[in-house]
Formats: structure tokens, sequence, C-alpha cells
């Protein structure tokens, strides 16, 4: 049985919010596909080696992210990244392949889950919860933060003008997924 589990890809595992859909008052909501996720923390030198196993540039503004097909990378900090890509990447064996002396990329998969919120009132219904401005002049298309929700911390990303990528913690999800429910319902 431990043995079945560690050889569990990340498409095979069961998501926290796996079968949910929902929708009301022009916005729905529904589990991200799976991916891989990595924290990353590094100074000059560690960012230039990053560049190489990424093959793009990390963020260095606030807010602000690297995208390359599937790869998106989210800027949380001045020496702290987000790395979402596709659940069949090979990051993090490139990553570990690099070992930590310049760097710290810790595969959080495991750790985090995702809801896209797309829809009319996408910003309302995020707003209802999130003190940051989240207007289209103040967060646009390419913006991330990390900030929470309600009384959970969140990543939230906009992808596009009307969907956001709400990152969480899988022990938050349902907190999370039933406070957007709530907040869709009231916009």
């Amino acid at each position: 049985m431990a043995e079945q589990l560690r050889n569990l890809t990340i498409e095979d595992r069961k998501g926290p919010l796996t079968g949910r859909v929902f929708g009301a008052n022009g916005c729905t909501l529904k589990p991200a596909a799976p991916a891989i996720r990595i924290s990353l923390r590094a100074g000059a030198e560690g960012m230039a080696a990053a560049k190489k196993v990424l093959g793009i540039a990390l963020p260095v503004k606030p807010k602000s992210t690297a995208l390359k097909v599937d790869l998106a990378c989210l800027w949380l900090g001045p020496d702290e990244w987000l790395i979402i890509d596709s659940a069949d990447s090979v990051l993090p064996e490139k990553f570990a392949k690099l070992g930590n002396s310049l760097l710290s990329a810790v595969d959080v998969s495991h750790r985090n889950t995702a809801i896209i919120v797309e829809g009319a009132n996408v910003e309302a219904v995020l707003n209802s919860g999130c003190p940051q401005d989240l207007s289209l002049d103040a967060f646009h298309v390419g913006s991330c933060s990390r900030t929470i929700l309600g009384k959970s911390e969140v990543v939230l990303f906009r992808e596009a003008e009307n969907r956001f990528r709400v990152e969480c913690w899988r022990s938050f999800s349902d907190y999370v997924w039933k406070y957007l429910a709530d907040a869709a319902k009231s916009a």
C-alpha cells in the first residue's frame, strides 16, 4: 500500500475539490487542473540559476509574473516566487539536480490547490474578503499577490480580465471554496 502511494503521479491524486462546480450571479468556481508548484527563494546568483532551469527570467517587480506556455512565475516578495507548471513538469527534478547552494526550490504541490474564479462579478466576489483593490486599473491581467481571503492566506493571480486563479493550502480549500460560493450568491 505504501509503495502504491509513493508511485502516484500528481494527475492520479484526487484533489480536495474534485468534482465541485459552482455558479451564481455571473461568477463560476471550479477546481484548477493539477499542477506542479515550487516555492522558490533566491538571491541574485540564484535568480540566474533559476533562469537557466526555467527558461525565463523571474519577475522582479511587486505583483508581477513571468509566463511561458504552461509555466507561471509569480512574484511574492523580493526573493520569493511561486512557480506553477503543468502536472507533468520535470522542474522538481531539474531543481533537485541544481542543489540548494544558490537557491531554495521546494516542491509544494502536495500542499497547495487552486480554484479558478471567473465571470463578470469576479472582482466583487473576491473583494468581499480581500482588502486589496482588485479593479482592472489596480490589479491588471498578469498581476499576482499573496493576500488574505476571509481568514485564509491565498495567492491571487489574475489570468484574464474576468478570471482569477486562487491558490490556497489544501487544508483551507474547503473554507476558501465555501467563502467564494457564499460571496458569489450575494454578488
